[in-house]
């Protein structure tokens, strides 16, 4: 299985921690504060250098005031959009190919 640290879902992960934070009009600096931790670390966490554990998560949800199962519905969600988007676009590929008279081309992809 890939390192998900860097694959699309944990971008959809981040972007979602970085507008949690950024929606209650925090800096880094504030949410660090609020965790006990340094800034880095708030500033790894977002860049995607360090990754959260799920108990780590909760707390950083509950220094936002965001719902964990809420965020996690919400993540899911936006996973399920990202995945029947991409699964789209191949088939439309697909289907390009055909029509045009190519052959599709089968690479390996990463799946997240």
């Amino acid at each position: 299985m890939p390192k998900s640290l860097y694959s699309r879902h944990n971008h959809v992960f981040l972007e979602m921690l970085r507008t949690s934070r950024k929606a209650r009009r925090l800096r880094q600096r504030d949410v660090a504060s609020l965790l006990g931790r340094a800034q880095a670390t708030v500033s790894k966490v977002e860049a995607g250098v360090r990754r959260l554990d799920v108990i780590e998560l909760r707390a950083w949800l509950r220094a936002l005031d965001v719902d964990f199962v809420d965020f996690i519905d919400r993540l899911e969600r936006r996973l399920q959009d990202h995945a029947d988007t991409v699964a789209g676009l191949s088939a439309v590929r697909r289907h390009s190919a055909k029509v045009n008279g190519h052959t599709p081309v089968r690479t390996r992809t990463r799946h997240s």
